[in-house]
C-alpha cells in the first residue's frame, strides 16, 4: 500500500502546519468541523471536511 503525500498546490512544499475550525452555516446552526492545512512556505490554507479524506494526518 502507498501512502499518498501532501503537497502544496502553488509552490509545491509538503510541509504543513495542521489546524482544526469550524465553518458555520449562514444562520450558524449546522457547525461543521474542518481540519485546516497551512503551508509553512506560502501559508496556502487546504480545508479537509471532517476526517473523510484520502489523507491521514493524524
Amino acid at each position: 500500500m502507498t501512502r499518498s503525500e501532501l503537497v502544496c498546490p502553488l509552490c509545491q512544499s509538503t510541509e504543513f502546519q495542521k489546524e482544526h475550525g469550524r465553518i458555520d452555516s449562514r444562520w450558524g446552526f449546522t457547525p461543521r468541523q474542518v481540519i485546516l492545512m497551512i503551508c509553512v512556505r506560502c501559508r496556502y490554507i487546504l480545508q479537509f471536511y471532517d476526517k473523510h479524506s484520502i489523507f491521514d494526518f493524524d
